[in-house]
């Protein structure tokens, strides 16, 4: 066996999961290969600080079921560009040979990291400057490139889709439009999973901009059918036509304030005059026990991934290919996003049930 120890962290949003995973890496590690296993703390600054547990079967022990993550995580933290003090300033320095000499202090032969589609582009990165990698890939809002589905989805998905149930009947109660905000700037999964689930008669995603007109005519011709009320799920990076998508336009930085549902409901209730109320899952969407089919689905990455790690199959990722775990290759997929497909079955399925996406 050429690899005796490995190393494994948790980087980016945490997400219903990551325990399972570190769960599975170091069972398959310990009982099947023999591999002792160092965790870092805090994702990338675990590694850059040389912050570190050597893990035991103990450490993981009764954690398949909870949320967050034993190792701690960091959302913003990239070591190829880290704020340091130098002489009372504050100046940006490259990291990375930190982390390879942290690696290299440990004897570690292979990193295994897990994370979203940022994390496995640091990972990328890393692999280029000769640090052997196996990424893990977890996202509630399902956008990671060159897998099907990623842990934490599918219990984001579940929360929303409770969210929307327990919507349904206080806006039937009142009569009023009920404006459900989820996450997903970029890409609108978890909208548009949670609002199929949960009957959402209006669905915005980033993918489709839409015409507040529209939005409004759908919600008045149900009205007009004798339903008083309308539930709209709306995406966090849900846009009206014509807005800006730059990154650091005005609207991105209202959207990320809660901007897209506070804008949807002043919009609608002028054009429908109907009371119209807003709920924002946020963080809520992230926090929580996995469900079971994200135990499942991280412990079948974190398996396969200590298998690649003792085959020597490095800098690949972990992903779902028609229902099966496979590999693909980190240069791949680094620095891509994978959108919800504008004609793809979901969507359809949706307009086929009467779901207006305000085009």
């Amino acid at each position: 066996m050429k690899h005796k120890r490995i190393g494994v962290l948790t980087s980016g949003g945490d997400c219903p999961g990551l325990n399972s995973a570190i769960r599975a890496v170091t069972k398959s590690a310990i009982n099947n290969y023999g591999f002792e296993v160092i965790g870092f703390r805090d994702g990338y600054r675990g590694l850059v600080e040389n912050r570190f547990k050597k893990m035991e079967l103990s450490d993981v022990s009764g954690i398949l079921d909870k949320g967050g993550t034993i190792l701690g995580t960091t959302n913003r933290y990239n070591p190829f560009s880290v704020q340091v003090d130098k002489d009372g300033s504050k100046v940006v320095r490259d990291m990375s040979d930190r982390v390879k000499d942290t690696l290299l202090m440990h004897d570690i032969n292979c990193l295994a990291v897990i994370g979203g589609d940022t994390t496995i582009r640091y990972a990328d990165l890393l692999s280029k400057e000769g640090v052997p990698v196996v990424a893990i890939p977890k996202a509630i809002e399902n956008d990671i490139y060159g897998t099907d589905i990623s842990f934490g989805f599918m219990t984001a998905v579940n929360t929303a889709t409770q969210a929307i149930d327990k919507l349904h009947s206080t806006a039937e109660a009142h009569h009023r439009i009920m404006i459900l905000e989820v996450m997903g700037r970029a890409s609108g999964w978890v909208a548009l999973e949670s609002g199929i689930a949960g009957g959402a008669d209006v669905i915005l995603v980033p993918e489709i901009p839409y015409d507040i007109n529209k939005v409004a005519k759908a919600i008045l011709e149900r009205r007009n059918a004798g339903k008083g009320f309308s539930i709209v799920v709306a995406a966090e990076g849900a846009r009206p036509m014509g807005s800006q998508k730059d990154a650091n336009s005005k609207m991105d930085e209202f959207t990320f304030q809660g901007g897209t549902s506070s804008l949807l409901a002043k919009e609608l209730e002028k054009l429908t005059s109907i009371e119209t109320r807003i709920t924002i899952l946020g963080y809520l969407q992230r926090g929580g026990d996995p469900s079971p089919y994200d135990r499942i689905l991280a412990t079948r990455f974190g398996a396969v991934a200590v298998n690649l790690i003792e085959n020597g199959d490095i800098n690949k990722m972990v992903c779902v290919d028609h229902h099966a775990v496979k590999s693909i290759s980190l240069s791949e997929i680094s620095g891509k996003t994978k959108p919800v497909p504008t004609d793809g079955e979901y969507i359809s399925i949706a307009r086929d049930m009467g779901v207006s996406f305000g085009d």
